[in-house]
């Protein structure tokens, strides 16, 4: 079963933390022509959205057409002298499904974008796990003493066209929905038949790039329509061809049965699986969820190790030193099964070998490694908090309406 099309003809340049990242996503909006399209999950008007946002205000004003979309739970609304600001200078701004207060009881209202997504004149994307926030502050936790671990890949070639035309159909899907709240039938009418249009390819530019390598990957998503379980798929695909080594690092890892036990069966036929997950708490679910699952990942000879410098939130992937993925997809259910989710794929030893270096980095110098017998041996109270988070985990699960 092929999960993934891979193809060829990418230049790839992996990005670790939001001060590469964005230093990159900067540069090319200033040496934009006609179009910015940006998406995230938080956008936080720090050291680094304040420095994005004046980027986007510029690429506007010289006429490039800019389209930022952000979460309605990970983006509060805006400073408001900042949303007049971009509005003034012409940059288009959507907040995707805002809950309302008694949203919370319609699962269908659970819907989460959570992809981090850039492109800019259809050359040049962006994707990973980094939201728009400085490394070191949190949302919750204020400022951190050690940056957040997190990783992107910035992307010439092929799939640059697959982002920009699923980000132009999802921008039309929230134009039209806001036109039927407010009523504008004939430009709802026409949002929609533009919205089922194919996307158009990117004109030329005279903005001149070098030619891609031959790097093969791919953009894969999840979503609630087509793309419900492919990149699921494409973890477990890759781990059960995987015959040396399978390294994993994810910020929310709560697998369901399937991809447990296609890591617990790599683990049993003598490949070594590492697993780096988040050691410091963070949220109950996601601290106490993850533990529950240790006992039958650990029994089966999976090592687990968990990052003490700061707060963990990549979710990247390298298996037998050649498949690797960067992207927002964490492995739990919300990520899994209601999160509009974007990693990409790659297969090159090059790319594969610098994502596993930094990895292994932090596991040597920045994780402990978790101990079977330790973990057997922790408190009953310890044991009753994982337990409780595993059952409201699948509470969830049983509300959203699929087996997981």
């Amino acid at each position: 079963m092929n999960a993934v099309h891979l193809r060829p003809r990418h230049r790839l340049h992996l990005l670790q933390g939001a001060d590469e990242l964005f230093a990159a996503v900067v540069h090319a909006i200033d040496r934009s022509h006609t179009e910015v399209r940006l998406e995230t999950y938080i956008y936080a008007f720090d050291r680094q959205g304040e420095a994005l946002a004046l980027a986007l205000e510029r690429a506007a004003l010289r006429g490039v057409a800019v389209y930022v979309v952000v979460d309605g739970i990970g983006t509060p609304a805006p400073p408001m002298q900042w949303l007049s600001r971009l509005s003034a200078a012409g940059v288009q701004w959507h907040r995707f499904s805002p809950l309302g207060y008694f949203d919370v009881f319609f699962p269908v209202r659970w819907r989460r974008l959570h992809r981090k997504l850039c492109v800019v004149d259809g050359r040049v994307a962006f994707c990973g796990g980094i939201n728009v926030i400085d490394d070191f502050s949190d949302p919750h936790y204020g400022h951190l003493e050690s940056p957040r671990l997190d990783f992107a890949v910035q992307v010439h070639g092929p799939l640059v066209h697959d982002a920009q035309a699923l980000m132009q159909r999802f921008w039309m899907r929230l134009e039209f929905a806001l036109q039927l709240e407010t009523r504008q039938w004939t430009a709802a009418r026409r949002h929609w038949r533009s919205a089922l249009a194919p996307a158009t390819a990117p004109a030329a530019l005279p903005l001149v790039q070098e030619p891609p390598a031959n790097v093969a990957a791919a953009l894969v998503l999840r979503d609630n329509l087509r793309n419900r379980s492919r990149i699921e798929r494409a973890y477990r695909q890759a781990i059960g061809q995987a015959r040396h080594e399978v390294l994993i690092a994810n910020a929310y890892f709560m697998p369901g049965r399937k991809l447990r036990s296609a890591l617990e069966h790599a683990a049993r036929r003598g490949v070594r699986v590492i697993v780096l997950l988040q050691g410091r708490y963070e949220y109950f679910m996601q601290f106490h969820g993850a533990r529950a699952v240790y006992g039958s990942l650990l029994a089966a000879g999976v090592q687990i190790h968990e990052y003490q410098s700061g707060f963990l939130h990549a979710k990247v992937a390298v298996i037998d030193g050649l498949w690797a993925t960067v992207g927002s997809s964490n492995l739990d259910p919300l990520s899994l099964l209601l999160a509009r989710e974007a990693n990409v794929v790659v297969r090159d030893a090059h790319f594969a070998q610098t994502l596993r270096e930094r990895l292994m980095a932090a596991l040597q110098r920045q994780s402990l490694q978790v101990q079977a017998t330790r973990y057997l041996a922790r408190s009953a109270w310890q044991r009753a908090l994982d337990l409780a988070a595993l059952a409201l985990m699948r509470l969830g699960v049983f509300v959203i309406g699929r087996r997981y």
